[in-house]
This record gives structure tokens, C-alpha cells and sequence, in this order.
């Protein structure tokens, strides 16, 4: 990624794929570049409406609009070339896997399942190995996920025709 793009197109890149707001450090880190100039990156896409600062907690953190996003997510879906039928089976299959992880292991949440690592690991004869406490806080993670991508299919599903790509400008009523 280094190679290919400046720093500022990597901070940019990293800031509008974040799931939870995150210090400047941070960012700077998964971008691969230097504190200062992401500072300054992220100040102007806070200055013009792209990411959101918070002052609230011990560090300063950002974070995107998530609901530009899932708008650009949902007009990226109806413009992929997919059908409402395919967005539909999708949608299915999403919902399907959910539910069998709900059945697999009990539990009705990503946060209830990733419980049962400490309640699994207080009883010696019944503690999990590495590999299925790793299993499990993956699975964990891709269920959040899903519940994203479900919302963000379901409103392109509901929204199908305002979605669509317009030929025309549209007109301001003055």
C-alpha cells in the first residue's frame, strides 16, 4: 500500500474504513506514516464533513460518518450490477448464518458468544483450546459484520428505486 499512494491517501483510506473511532496515532500507524502530517489530514476531513473528532475521552478520537457511509455502501450495491433478487438471496444467507451460529453455540449476540470463552475457561473439564477460543472471537467478529452488511443490504433492498442511477439533474425549486 507504502508504494502505490501518498501518506495523506492512506490516511484518508484508513479513516473511511474505520468500525470504531480511533486516536490520530493510531491512524497514523495503519496508514504507515507520521503523527503530525495524519493530524493534519484528519483536521481537514473533519473540517469538511468527512470525519467526525471527539474530545470527549482521555485521547482525542475520529471516526467517519456512518451513515454517509452506509449510503455510499448501499448506492455501491445497486450500482454493482447485481440484482434486487441476488441482493435478496444474499441477504438470506447472511441472516441463515447468523442464525446457525446462534444454534451452534447458544447464544443470541457476538458479545454472548465471546462470554463463553471466560465462562468455558472458569470449568477445567470443559476449558477450550487456543484454537477454538480463536475460532470463536473470529466468528465473534464476523457476525458484527454481518449485522453491518445486513442493514446496509436491507436499505439497498428497501431503497431499490431511489437508489438508482439518475440521467437527469435534478431541479431546485425556488
Amino acid at each position: 500500500m507504502e508504494h502505490q499512494t501518498t501518506g495523506e491517501d492512506r490516511v484518508r483510506m484508513v479513516s473511511r474504513q474505520l468500525s470504531e473511532p480511533q486516536t490520530a496515532n493510531w491512524i497514523a500507524s495503519e496508514a504507515g506514516w507520521s503523527h503530525e502530517p495524519t493530524k493534519r489530514v484528519l483536521e481537514r476531513l473533519v473540517d469538511d464533513g468527512i470525519l467526525h473528532r471527539d474530545k470527549s475521552g482521555t485521547h482525542t478520537t475520529y471516526y467517519p460518518d456512518y451513515r454517509r457511509q452506509a449510503i455510499q455502501e448501499a448506492i455501491q450495491l445497486r450500482d454493482s450490477g447485481h440484482t434486487v433478487e441476488e441482493l435478496t438471496d444474499r441477504l438470506a444467507e447472511m441472516k441463515t448464518q447468523i442464525r446457525d451460529w446462534e444454534d451452534e453455540f447458544d447464544v443470541e449476540s457476538p458479545n454472548q458468544l465471546r462470554g463463553t470463552l471466560a465462562d468455558e475457561s472458569l470449568d477445567a473439564d470443559e476449558s477450550l483450546d487456543a484454537d477454538e477460543e480463536d475460532r470463536r472471537r473470529e466468528i465473534a467478529r464476523e457476525w458484527e459484520h454481518l449485522q453491518r452488511r445486513i442493514q446496509i443490504v436491507g436499505f439497498a433492498i428497501r431503497e431499490w428505486d431511489f437508489l438508482a442511477p439518475t440521467t437527469e439533474p435534478v431541479k431546485s425549486s425556488s
